[in-house]
This record gives structure tokens, C-alpha cells and sequence, in this order.
């Protein structure tokens, strides 16, 4: 499949998981409660510096190591299917919370925000995931220079996600205060995020490489 054709379908599959909850969402939700919009835009560039770093390392080599191993591929394969369904029982479990339920941090300076934006996507599951995982299915030697396509899907991760992010903090307390007064809404929303990464979580499973 050629890059240019496989891009909207990557471009979706991003966007399925910027929607779905994880550490950046949780975190960038709570920055934006706590301390207000600056406060969340700030903690989104270093997500997004989190971003680019992981771009890197997958176009200079780390994806080009996953391809070559069978092995290895399929292990990140399944333990990333895997991670996907955990999280789509922390959305549903009883006791679950949703990631626009309020939560009390303490209020830390721009270099902090900036900083444990970055750390937070560094250590975020579900970006590893999508880069060693997801990002390899889309390359393929035939159409193009592998650094190219991978430079090319990465930059669309990265703009996809950093502008559902950006929305996210920006109307993460009209969506709290939505939430807390309308709780069954909360729940709907959590079995929703629930269903969509177990979706993927089977997809990823059963998928074999492209």
C-alpha cells in the first residue's frame, strides 16, 4: 500500500487514540483544571516534544529493528493489544473514572509543566505502542525511502494528536463541570473510550503486518 494512500487510514487510527484516555490526556485534563488553559497549552509542548522524539527514534532505526525480527514485532504486537484492553477496562471497571473527573494537583511553573509534559509522553504506553507497532504496518520499501515514510506518518501522528490535545485543554473545564452535572454522561463516555480501545486492541491481535 503506498504511503499517500495509507495516510487518511493512519491519520484515523491516530485519531482514535488521541480521543481515547491516557497519561497525556489525564494529564494535560488535570494541568488545565488546576492551573487553566496556559497551564495545559504549556504541559502540550513538551507532550508534543515527547512526540518528536519518538518520531526520531522510529525513523532512524527502532522501526527498521521491529521490522526485521518477526519475533520481536509480533511480541510489541500483542503486548501493546493487550495494554489497549487493560485501559479499556480501567475505563469501564466498577469504581472507573472518567480522565474529565476533577482532581487536585499542586501548582508547578512553566519549566515543570513543560518538563513533566515530556517525561509523562516518554513514559506513555500507548505512544510506544503506536509508534513500534502501528507505524510499521504503513511503511513499505517498495513505494519510497523507509525514513521518508516514517518521517511522513510521524509528522501526521504528530499534528493529529497535538490538535485534539490543544481542544482538549482548552475546554477541559467546560467539559468537568459538564460531567459533574450530568454523571450518566460520564458513564456513557467511559463505556464508549472502553469500546473503541478494545476495538483496537482486537485489530492489533489479529492483524498480521501489512
Amino acid at each position: 500500500m503506498h504511503v499517500s494512500t495509507s495516510l487518511p487510514a493512519f491519520a484515523a487510527i491516530c485519531l482514535g487514540m488521541a480521543l481515547t484516555p491516557g497519561p497525556n490526556m489525564v494529564y494535560l485534563i488535570s494541568r488545565s483544571i488546576t492551573q487553566g488553559r496556559m497551564a495545559g497549552l504549556i504541559s502540550l509542548c513538551g507532550v508534543a516534544l515527547g512526540f518528536v522524539f519518538y518520531m526520531l527514534c522510529a525513523a532512524f532505526g527502532v522501526t527498521a529493528l521491529v521490522m526485521a525480527v518477526p519475533y520481536a514485532y509480533d511480541t510489541v504486537r500483542f503486548v501493546g493489544a493487550l495494554y489497549l484492553l487493560w485501559l479499556a477496562w480501567q475505563a469501564v471497571r466498577p469504581g472507573g473514572r472518567s480522565p474529565f473527573e476533577l482532581r487536585t494537583l499542586a501548582v508547578d511553573g512553566p519549566r515543570k509543566l513543560f518538563l513533566m509534559g515530556f517525561v509523562t509522553n516518554l513514559l506513555n504506553p500507548k505512544i510506544a505502542v503506536l509508534y513500534l507497532s502501528l507505524l510499521p504496518q504503513f511503511i513499505d520499501p517498495a513505494h519510497g525511502p523507509v525514513l521518508g515514510q516514517a518521517l511522513l506518518l510521524g509528522t501526521c501522528q504528530i499534528v493529529v494528536s497535538v490538535l485534539v490535545n490543544a481542544m482538549i485543554a482548552l475546554s477541559a473545564a467546560s467539559i468537568a463541570a459538564f460531567m459533574v452535572c450530568r454523571p450518566s454522561f460520564a458513564r456513557v463516555q467511559r463505556w464508549v473510550m472502553g469500546a473503541v480501545l478494545a476495538g483496537l486492541a482486537t485489530r492489533m491481535a489479529i492483524e498480521s503486518r501489512r
